[in-house]
């Protein structure tokens, strides 16, 4: 990013905290503000860098990262904590969880400011201020999709019917707007991602959005609704762009240490630097507590995390199926003097391995710029959707690439049937090992009528005992796999409904 830049970005970001901290009128969050002007370039410019600086919020990321990547099996709690997180990992949630309500004013807040200056740029405008277009209406696509794989059942599991999120239309004023079905969601956002696409020509660097950054979000998109063309379509689209390559050996090996600007295999990052380091209020420091640049060392003294939550033991084992997979460089032993750690806070007690993704960039503790889409997507959304279409091989040789990038054997159609096992099968386990603590794994299993089993020791066997693993089962069709919507968003908007 170039220095001005940053400085506008800081900028931007400081005064956005200023204002909410001044707002003292209760308002919904899908409420729209009219009283600041677009009025130049420049202005819409530095407003454009406001509302990407809205994503590096803690109450946007962090809760964020708990909303998804906690629901999954790939991790662990370790011990009992005050923090909602716990809710969001056990699957207790409530109508007044934090990170819930979190999430949902920070992502409304960035549609409602990328609504203004999608309103203020004509279609006919300069090249320049297309693209700014462009990437607000990416930036509001992405949070319209968020928004309601969170909020929304899975739209394969009723074609969409259910109750998903209000959908806010640039130029208009609803100041208390209902949910829509999850399918109007989804037409939204693509219809915004399309646009967005169409609108972008400028390729700038993986924190800001451009064409193929809209492409690989609709991958995902179609691939979640079980359009399996276009999830294949729009993949290609990005694969074929040559912006992107597959990090091999140890630059695969420290892919999240890098900052993304020099990473080629990210395609959108939300970026932070040095000086915006988070520490305690980092995603990373949940994973870690130790002495900096150590994943070995404890520093109870200069703790730099909480380290609460740990690479499950199910997922572990997984990975040491083949001992020579390079993505065991992204869990850790915890170690001391050289002796692996077991958590005796739960029962039986198992070995502790942090999560290294969210680490050590630049070499600071828990310093890292979240990954939200990458290359490798691409390659294993095409393997899924060639599964369900019903072509094995083709659906291998796509799980094959990001296998030999890790180092391990190659898979044969002869070999997964041998194993009992179909396409759909290996390519749902290589997302896994892929995409472990990034917030996918219980939308791959929810989306395609899995249930997700923990059957390893953790927080979420409340009654855990010393002998025994108390299995936790969550079928595809609960309520719970979804959250509810904050319960002061129903207080102040009398027409929203509340999920079950």
């Amino acid at each position: 990013m170039k220095k001005n830049q940053i400085k506008i970005f800081t900028l931007a970001f400081a005064l956005l905290i200023s204002f909410n901290a001044c707002k003292k009128e209760v308002k919904p969050s899908t409420a729209i503000d009219d009283e600041s002007a677009l009025t130049n370039p420049g202005d819409i410019e530095t407003a454009t860098i406001g509302t990407y600086a809205v994503l590096r919020n803690a109450t946007y990321v962090r809760s964020a990262h708990f909303l998804t990547e906690y629901q999954g099996d790939n991790i662990a709690q370790g011990q009992p904590s005050s923090d909602d997180l716990s809710r969001c990992y056990r699957y207790t949630h409530i109508p007044t969880g934090t990170h819930g309500s979190n999430f949902w004013k920070q992502a409304f807040y960035v549609i409602v400011a990328a609504n203004k200056i999608i309103a203020a740029i004509p279609d006919n405008a300069s090249v320049e201020l297309k693209q700014l277009k462009g990437e607000n209406l990416f930036l509001k696509g992405m949070m319209e999709f968020n928004l309601v794989r969170v909020f929304g059942r899975p739209y394969t599991q009723d074609n969409g019917a259910s109750a998903g999120v209000p959908i806010l239309k640039e130029g208009t004023n609803d100041s208390a707007p209902s949910r829509k079905p999850v399918k109007e969601v989804y037409e939204a956002a693509i219809a915004d991602l399309l646009k967005a696409a169409d609108l972008m020509t400028v390729s700038k660097p993986d924190i800001f959005a451009s064409k193929e950054v809209a492409y690989a979000l609709l991958s995902r998109i179609y691939l979640n609704m079980g359009d399996n063309a276009n999830a294949i379509k729009y993949a290609d689209l990005v694969i074929n762009s040559g912006r992107y390559t597959l990090l091999q050996g140890t630059d695969y090996s420290g892919y999240f240490t890098k900052i993304p600007e020099e990473n080629k295999e990210t395609i959108f990052a939300i970026r932070y630097t040095k000086t915006e380091d988070q520490d305690f209020g980092a995603i990373g420091s949940m994973y870690y507590s130790g002495t900096p640049g150590s994943l070995s060392t404890p520093g109870p003294q200069g703790s730099t995390g909480y380290a609460e939550i740990y690479a499950s033991q199910q997922y572990v084992a997984e990975l040491d199926k083949n001992p020579t997979d390079l993505r065991h460089s992204f869990i850790a032993p915890y170690k001391v003097n050289g002796v692996l750690q077991n958590n005796t806070k739960i029962a039986p007690n198992v070995p502790m391995y942090y999560v290294t993704k969210y680490n050590l960039q630049e070499g600071i503790a828990n310093l890292s710029s979240p990954v939200y889409l990458r290359l490798a997507e691409m390659y294993l959304n095409k393997a899924e959707a060639y599964a369900k279409q019903g072509n094995g091989q083709l659906a291998l040789d796509n799980v094959n690439l990001i296998r030999t990038r890790a180092t391990i054997p190659a898979l044969t159609l002869t070999g997964i049937a041998a194993a009992n096992k179909s396409a759909l099968d290996v390519v749902l386990e290589e997302r896994r090992l892929e995409f472990a603590f990034e917030g996918q794994r219980a939308y791959d299993l929810f989306r395609n009528n899995r249930p997700m089993v923990r059957n390893y020791p953790g927080t979420h066997a409340l009654n855990n005992t010393p002998t025994t693993i108390i299995t936790q089962t969550i079928l595809p069709t609960d309520a719970r796999v979804i959250f509810y919507v904050p319960q002061y968003e129903i207080d102040n908007n009398k027409n929203l409904s509340q999920n079950p």
